[in-house]
């Protein structure tokens, strides 16, 4: 598990290096504003010696916060982290490790009947029940979580995870009405509870992709603040002195500014953008799509560019992201050392200030 000693030693080590605020608290934590995403290639071994050695040059480059999915290249990028893990010479306690579980994954590569494979290794085994299912491929069930939990602990080869989100919860309303989806998001926080208290998991979120950035009538809408609230209860009824729950997954970008603009989420002085909503909650936000899943690598609106510093349209996108209210870290998802590099490199520019940022959109 990452601990407070060795992310602050990390910290002494690459910070001069980089900019104002490249390095940010997570907790008692402190972690680099540029994370790695391993959700892009294909499920071949190629793609996962690639992804072994940009994890490792990450790391070895100021670059601590690392982010998987289990059914990311089903199964084969978590497993490519535990071994870049195990490989680097930075330790396990100054690396943030997230994973998410949710989506039901595959084992290594898409089987000719995923129907049948669902079947057979989920259902079969009394993991989950078809009901569980929404568009046969996703589900909360607490029961399924622990499983999810657990194979993922064996996949990165870890004792501990990190940060560990719900995975894009708001699938489950094509067939539960909000308020059921609520209330299995509540029965699966209680799991994540039951690890905190057991010493596997240090803090626990929501990875979503529409369901924060969009107004409340919209079929995807949660409500953050009612999420916060199941968690509250969850730790209650574990009986944790507080909450795991610490962070928030959505994507942003400057095309992509839902999270920052639409205010859909009641705070304390009325509604409020999910970014801000995180910001006031004491929440981190952990940014995806930053450059547009490589929409803006090679350019940036000029009316926004021209504010952000960075020696390529990449590192301008990156830096748009880890402007905002409430980020933590921007993700960027790579399988290239030369890319992940760049990334990285953008860290030592820094970000806009407040009233700058606010500036793009007046």
């Amino acid at each position: 598990m990452a601990t407070k000693e060795a992310t602050w030693a990390y910290r002494d080590e690459f910070g001069d290096g980089f900019g104002r605020t490249y390095f940010r608290r997570f907790g008692d934590e402190v972690v680099s504003s540029v994370g790695l995403g391993t959700y892009l290639g294909e499920p071949t071994d190629a793609v996962d010696d690639r992804y072994r050695a940009v994890i490792r040059t990450a790391l070895e480059s100021g670059c601590n916060v690392i982010d998987t999915a289990i059914n990311y290249r089903h199964q084969r990028s978590e497993r490519a982290v535990g071994e870049a893990l195990a490989e680097s010479e930075v330790e396990r306690e100054a690396v943030l490790v997230a994973t998410k579980g949710g989506f039901v994954p595959f084992d290594g590569e898409r089987p000719e009947d995923p129907g049948a494979y669902v079947t057979s290794e989920y259902v079969d085994t009394g993991v989950l029940s078809v009901d569980d299912l929404a568009m046969g491929s996703h589900a909360l069930a607490p029961g399924f979580i622990d499983d999810q939990f657990e194979r993922s602990r064996e996949n990165l080869a870890i004792d501990a995870i990190d940060l560990y989100y719900l995975h894009n919860p708001e699938t489950q309303l094509r067939v539960r009405s909000r308020e059921e989806v609520y209330d299995l998001v509540e029965r699966a926080f209680e799991r994540l509870e039951e690890r905190r208290a057991d010493g596997e998991l240090r803090y626990y979120g929501v990875a979503t992709w529409e369901a924060l950035r969009v107004h409340e009538e919209h079929a995807s809408y949660l409500s953050l603040p009612e999420i916060v609230s199941r968690a509250r209860a969850a730790a209650k009824s574990v009986g944790n002195a507080s909450t795991g729950f610490r962070a928030i997954q959505l994507p942003f970008n400057v095309q992509m500014a839902d999270a920052f603009t639409v205010e859909a989420h009641e705070g304390r002085d009325g509604s409020e953008s999910a970014l801000w909503f995180a910001q006031n909650a004491g929440l981190s936000a952990f940014t995806s799509a930053s450059i547009g899943q490589g929409g803006l690598a090679d350019r940036v609106p000029e009316e926004v560019g021209s504010l952000l510093a960075g020696d390529s349209p990449v590192q301008r996108a990156i830096n748009f992201a880890r402007s905002a209210p409430g980020v933590t870290s921007a993700l960027v998802g790579t399988s290239r050392e030369a890319h992940v590099e760049e990334n990285v490199a953008a860290g030592r520019f820094d970000p806009l200030g407040a009233e700058t940022f606010d500036s793009v959109f007046e």
